[in-house]
């Protein structure tokens, strides 16, 4: 009796963590609604509506799952118009954008210093929180989708994140909230200079830029699309354009004020970097997940994987970024992810996924097709089946920017296969031989056939 108390007591440990866990999200159950036999459990289906004009968009699908994750993540969708801006803000939470179609240009400050750089298709870039950054659509006549991750842990806790807008009218900008003779002082302009470029009017926190687009947003516009070397030559230039209904002699006296000022105040040292035509630029560049050779690839799909050592800046907001490709009819075998909760956004065609709880029950078990977004909990078991007809293509988030290292269950080079011998023979109540038979069988390891594959592949 003695050499089975310590056991008893794992047992009743083991099967109360269960329990609890279990407990927990039934919990997170009710409080989202009644329960239903087939409930989309680690389906991201909240979604929000942060931002929205003619010239774009951005929705939030915000991350539930209650105690249960170790960290959350909110997964956001931008959408912007040809030709178009997504105007100079800072955010109270880090950004992690991901090219899914389009080219764009973003700007951030780095150091004291505005760093521009060009984003095409699968391009990956960070915009650390509290960094004044703008966005525009540079790709010509094509809209621009933008995929991100938004990490909540260093939100004000003002919704699901909080913009603080520098150009403003509406949205309006953090500027409006000092006293007139402050904001005098600290340009040192006159109240009546100030009056006129603080309440000109935007159309929203994404603007038409092309010239058929005539808007007050040009002030900003034209200057951040112009290149480095050529603001300082344009800038006198600029303000005439801005201001050519007023007469020539208040022009001069404009002119000589200075959006100078201004674009010191908000971008620190960037004018004077201007000058040093051949300074070499610090921050970190974008990465393009499609240029890197695919981690594992075989005839039935691939998998590609950005961590902490791939691109460095995924160091400090501790996120990792993957996409894979499973052609019709093909399966990416049962996993376990031992260091982080993975999101999936379906980027292209259809699929089920399949979630287990830790007791061996079905968590969830459903279809997925392009748009939705899933995420399996650190350590649940799951896989994903490509549809009979059309490949399942799916670009996510992980919340850990080392390598992720998922453990296979099944396959040639699983875990399972690994630890083949008498001890997993005896688990399961089996020969060692009838076991080395089963885990024989496969050939293929992490993306398998079904009898549902594709003839030919």
């Amino acid at each position: 009796m003695g050499n089975k108390a310590p056991l008893l007591i794992m047992l009743l440990i083991l099967c109360h963590g269960v329990s609890m866990t279990m407990a927990m999200w039934e919990a997170e159950d009710k409080s989202n609604g009644p329960s239903t036999k087939d409930k989309k459990l680690f389906l991201l289906q909240n979604s929000k509506r942060v931002v929205k004009t003619d010239a774009g968009e951005m929705r939030v699908l915000e991350s539930r799952g209650g105690r249960i994750l170790e960290r959350r993540l909110h997964v956001g969708f931008i959408t912007m118009e040809p030709s178009s801006l997504f105007v100079p803000q800072y955010l109270d939470s880090t950004l992690i954008i991901f090219v899914l179609t389009g080219e764009a240009k973003v700007g951030f400050m780095y150091e004291n210093e505005l760093e521009e750089s060009e984003l095409k298709k699968g391009d990956v870039y960070q915009i650390p929180a509290g960094s004044a950054f703008y966005l525009s659509n540079i790709g010509e006549g094509q809209k621009l989708h933008i995929i991100c991750s938004i990490d909540p842990s260093e939100s004000l806790g003002i919704g699901i994140f909080q913009s603080f807008y520098i150009g403003g009218g509406a949205p309006v900008s953090v500027f409006s909230g000092f006293e007139p003779q402050i904001l005098e002082s600290a340009f040192n302009v006159s109240g009546s200079e100030l009056s006129k470029f603080f309440t000109r009017k935007h159309e929203g926190p994404i603007v038409h830029v092309g010239h058929s687009h005539a808007s007050a947003s040009s002030i900003w516009t034209k200057f951040l699309q112009l290149k480095e070397d050529e603001k300082l030559h344009h800038m006198k230039k600029m303000i005439q354009d801005q201001e050519e209904d007023d007469v020539e002699e208040e022009v001069k006296q404009k002119t000589s004020w200075s959006w100078r000022k201004l674009l010191e105040s908000v971008f620190g040292n960037e004018i004077e970097n201007i000058k040093k035509d051949k300074v070499a630029h610090k921050s970190p560049r974008s990465c393009n997940l499609y240029d890197r050779k695919p981690d594992f690839k075989n005839s039935y799909g691939w998998s590609v994987a950005l961590d902490g050592s791939d691109y460095s800046p995924l160091k400090s907001s501790g996120v990792g970024i993957y996409h894979v490709n499973l052609k019709p009819g093909s399966m990416m075998t049962p996993h376990v992810n031992p260091r982080a909760t993975e999101y999936g956004i379906v980027i292209r065609g259809s699929g089920r996924i399949q979630i287990v709880f830790p007791n061996g029950t079905n968590a969830m078990d459903t279809h997925i097709k392009q748009g939705d977004v899933f995420f399996v909990p650190r350590y649940f078991a799951f896989f994903q089946i490509a549809s009979s007809n059309e490949p399942l293509d799916f670009f996510g988030f992980t919340t850990s920017a080392q390598k992720n290292k998922p453990q296979f269950l099944v396959g040639a080079t699983s875990l399972m296969k690994s630890m083949m011998g008498p001890e997993l023979a005896a688990a399961f109540g089996v020969s060692e031989d009838s076991m080395q038979n089963i885990l024989n069988a496969q050939q293929e390891s992490v993306i398998v056939p079904t009898p549902w594959t594709a003839p030919g592949l």
